[in-house]
């Protein structure tokens, strides 16, 4: 497994990482501790050093099985979570003293002293805009409570706001085959500015397996199933905006772009991992041998220049038009 660091003054971490959404039961079928401590050794096997959280994951859940893991095992793991969408907050109830509660909640659940990364996760535009809230960020982190400060945004005018801020040191985005628009400003200007990248959503909710049909079916508690046209939050977190159907219809088409000796998911992972201002990529995971598929991308070698070309203008051609959601 490669390594990357995270900003010009972060830290080192795997470029493939583990995000922790599904650890926390949250996506369809509840995992159990027995499983998710079996899905985070298969990380820790495979290289990857680096485990995505939030606050809100399994309400704590995440955390709780992270921290113990952690404890237990005594592997040493960047670990990076989120404040900002419990309901005590979300969407206008952001108060210094809020921020600090689940920060300390956080870092009980994580048995730790010091979080390695936290990132505001998903706030409103006009929060961000005030700038008030990463004055606190950098209280805690002078504090010692944090180490650095982030950001999850949800689209590029989000993004370049935070860019402006002195000391931020990541910002996590959805970015894949099928959400390209980040590529022309906002990546560029991170990468200048020294800021790491975290992707989330690099298999488009599974799209980018090629495994789905319309008739595919998910678990009601799915958020591929209740939240595929936006009802509950930005439609743009599942299947990275598109329409469920027109999806499937396009990741069939991206197969005839897909090398030979690559599955849909290794081309679509190398795909990011090419690209310069990425750190690293955040992949779930239901079972430990789908951990193992995602770290492969660390091994594989870079895409052709003219695949990436086709993939672009693909993009621009026969699926911008399709997605939905702030971007």
């Amino acid at each position: 497994m490669k390594k990357r660091k995270l900003g010009n003054k972060g830290f080192e971490i795997s470029e493939v990482g583990l995000g922790c959404w599904q650890i926390g039961g949250d996506w369809g079928k509840g995992i159990t501790k027995e499983k998710a401590f079996e899905i985070l050794t298969a990380a820790v096997d495979s290289g990857i050093t680096f485990f995505d959280t939030a606050d809100v994951y399994g309400d704590g859940k995440s955390e709780e099985l992270i921290g113990e893991f952690l404890k237990n095992t005594g592997v040493k793991i960047k670990v990076a979570t989120k404040f900002g969408r419990r309901a005590e907050v979300f969407p206008d109830k952001y108060t210094e003293t809020a921020l600090r509660s689940c920060v300390e909640s956080s870092l009980k659940r994580l048995q730790v002293t010091c979080i390695d990364l936290l990132q505001l996760h998903c706030i409103p535009t006009e929060v961000l805009r005030k700038g008030k809230i990463f004055d606190w960020l950098r209280t805690l982190q002078a504090e010692g409570k944090i180490t650095h400060f982030g950001a999850s945004v949800e689209s590029e005018e989000e993004g370049l706001l935070c860019l402006e801020q002195e000391g931020i040191q990541s910002l996590q985005v959805i970015y894949n085959i099928f959400r390209q628009k980040l590529a022309k400003e906002l990546l560029p200007k991170a990468n200048e500015k020294g800021v790491g990248i975290i992707v989330r959503l690099p298999l488009a909710s599974g799209l980018l397996t090629g495994k789905f049909s319309n008739e595919t079916k998910f678990e009601e508690s799915d958020h591929r199933n209740f939240n595929r046209d936006g009802q509950f939050f930005n439609v743009g977190e599942t299947f990275a905006g598109l329409p469920f159907e027109k999806g499937v219809e396009l990741s069939n088409e991206l197969k005839q772009f897909c090398p030979a000796d690559l599955s849909m998911v290794e081309m679509s992972l190398r795909w990011l991992l090419d690209h310069n201002a990425i750190t690293t990529i955040i992949p779930g995971a239901s079972s430990p041998q789908q951990v193992f598929n995602n770290a492969k991308a660390s091994e594989l070698g870079t895409l052709s220049k003219q695949l990436k070309s086709d993939l672009s203008e693909y993009y621009n051609n026969n699926i911008h038009d399709y997605i939905r959601g702030v971007y």
